[in-house]
């Protein structure tokens, strides 16, 4: 299985054989691993992304001990999916595990989907040698991971945010009453657009075709899943940052406990190699994507490569929280090349880690969709022969870091106006940190918040759009930028304050 390069920094032995590093105005590390954010005129920074991925990136990843084992033969559909109920119905051990299923090296055909439902089970292969083909003309995932039900309001809880401002990056709000709630509670920070918020942001006013939709402010409402660390007062302090800006006029605000019966938790797919059949290079009667987690929080995929989907490798849904995807590949796609296809690595969720990942022949090869709640972290990969850009999609995606992202194609976000049935604009707090792309539209909204390209290297290309506002744009071409990466800083940072 290909790999990416992991970044190595290796110290100066003499300053004679270093080139000179520079910092950004941004955010800078200090000798001792620290890191000191300087705030815009409003007090926005650079928000935290180092709360990411399975646990939040404080506990490594385990080794599952293996409780079945399937061995190659005819359609392994039944076999296959016998082997994850029973592990299903085993109790929890301690750590929130009930055991790994073994898939033995060979090809195993699959007529259907595979599915896993059940918190504790991990579906585990021997690497390349293990071979799950996707049969059948079914426009389906492969491997489906997902438990039910949806978030809930706790009723009782709710409370007004207070604060004249919230800026990007600030771990706490003030609200109206804080004595329904304790530290370590999880709750939903709400954000509700206004309408004036939308006729500012200019998105009902997006030039019509056929199909275009105006944004409405009331399909805009961001549900920021976040666990109370403190509670001083009224004051509640969160484990991740807001990641877009709050301001009255703008927008509504309130925190309220949640619930979620039906979520499912340590779950988990490693070290398979997925392939669709097809029947030509543009066919789409055949499987979409090789997994697709929903209504999952604290799983991993890792060391999947999927090859001849028509979507892509792995699907993150709304409902994903703390899912860290590592070391995959998704090559080959086998689709017409057009809108909704060859999504390499889609993330739709929240708190979520793509590390170490290689795509090819994809369009949006690393991408977030509509009205998707950061942080979210693409850190360390790569995309070849690509066919459209990386970034944030549609409709508002908020607070993702786009970390040493290498293409040969473009990356962008902007104002994407009438495409689709109205993307407009797509994205909002993205950081685009050490990047390198053939050509890159980087642009902040007209109001919301900003966008970055900090130490991208490319070409600074126009957005759609000729009268939009630029991005925040800081040492494009420059090399040694410091630090070499943002997340590892962040991450660095965290050990530093025990977090």
């Amino acid at each position: 299985m290909y790999k990416v390069l992991s970044i190595v920094l290796f110290p100066c032995i003499s300053a004679a054989f270093c080139l000179p590093q520079w910092r950004s105005k941004y955010v800078e590390q200090q000798p001792d691993g620290s890191l000191v954010y300087h705030p815009d005129e409003q007090g926005n920074i650079l928000p935290d992304f180092s709360k990411v991925g399975y646990k939040t990136g404080n506990v490594a990843i385990p080794d599952v001990a293996v409780v079945k084992t399937v061995t190659p033969g005819a359609d392994a559909t039944q076999r296959i999916q016998q082997a994850i109920d029973e592990v299903s119905a085993m109790p929890l051990n301690q750590n929130g595990f009930r055991g790994a299923v073994l898939l033995k090296k060979g090809v195993y055909p699959v007529s259907g989907s595979i599915y896993i439902s059940t918190s504790g089970v991990v579906l585990r292969g021997e690497g390349d040698a293990t071979i799950l083909v996707a049969k059948g003309s079914d426009k389906r995932a492969l491997i489906q991971v997902s438990g039910n039900g949806n978030v809930k309001e706790v009723k009782g809880t709710r409370t007004e945010v207070t604060d004249s401002y919230v800026p990007a990056g600030s771990f706490t709000v003030t609200v109206a009453s804080a004595k329904n709630l304790k530290a370590g509670d999880p709750i939903i920070l709400e954000w509700g657009a206004t309408q004036k918020w939308i006729e500012d942001l200019k998105m009902d006013k997006i030039i019509e075709r056929q199909g275009t939709r105006q944004w409405q402010a009331k399909d805009y409402r961001f549900l920021f899943q976040r666990k109370i660390v403190k509670i001083e007062g009224n004051k509640i302090m969160m484990e991740n940052p807001v990641v877009m800006e709050m301001q009255p006029g703008y927008n509504t605000a309130s925190v309220y406990k949640y619930s979620f019966d039906g979520r499912i938790e340590h779950t988990a797919v490693e070290n398979l190699r997925c392939e669709s059949e097809f029947s030509s290079d543009t066919a789409e009667d055949h499987s979409w994507t090789a997994v697709q987690f929903n209504k999952v929080e604290n799983g991993w995929i890792r060391n999947v490569s999927a090859r001849y989907f028509a979507f892509g490798c792995v699907n993150l849904g709304k409902l994903s929280k703390n899912i860290s995807v590592l070391d995959c590949i998704c090559t080959d796609h086998k689709s017409v090349i057009t809108g909704g296809r060859r999504y390499s690595f889609n993330n739709d969720g929240q708190q979520n880690l793509f590390m170490n990942c290689i795509a090819r022949d994809g369009r949006h090869d690393y991408v977030t969709g509509a009205q998707t709640c950061g942080p979210n972290v693409f850190y360390n990969c790569a995309a070849s022969v690509t066919h459209s850009d990386i970034g944030p999609h549609h409709r508002w995606s908020m607070g993702a870091l786009y970390d040493n992202i290498i293409t040969d194609g473009e990356m962008n976000v902007r104002d994407r106006g009438n495409w689709g049935s109205g993307h407009g604009w797509a994205g909002v707090n993205q950081v685009f940190w050490n990047c390198t792309a053939g050509k890159a539209a980087v642009e902040s909204p007209w109001v919301g918040g900003k966008n970055y390209a900090i130490g991208l290297k490319g070409e600074k290309v126009p957005g759609r759009f000729p009268n939009r506002p630029d991005g925040e744009w800081e040492g494009q071409n420059q090399k040694e930028l410091y630090p070499a990466s943002l997340y590892m800083a962040q991450m660095k940072a965290r050990t530093l304050k025990g977090m």
